[in-house]
């Protein structure tokens, strides 16, 4: 028992904020990275700026997908 007192209070603070915010995290925010990260990983190949922004809208879902003239099933 008197360990546990010790952890807890040890980071007091911390359990506060978690308690202050509700149960909010940063998961959505990381996600996000995540997948932003991986898109720059596939994007190695690329030879401009522009050409990365546009895989990372695409990926993130900012923009259309281009209408094709062949359908994939």
């Amino acid at each position: 028992m008197k360990k546990l007192s010790k952890t807890l209070l040890k980071h007091e603070s911390l359990l506060l904020n978690w308690f202050e915010s509700n149960g909010l995290s940063s998961g959505i925010v990381e996600g996000y990275s995540n997948k932003a990260k991986l898109t720059m990983r596939k994007a190695l190949g690329f030879k401009t700026f522009e050409n990365i922004q546009i895989a990372l809208f695409h990926q993130l879902g900012i923009l259309p997908e281009p209408e094709s003239g062949h359908r994939f099933c």
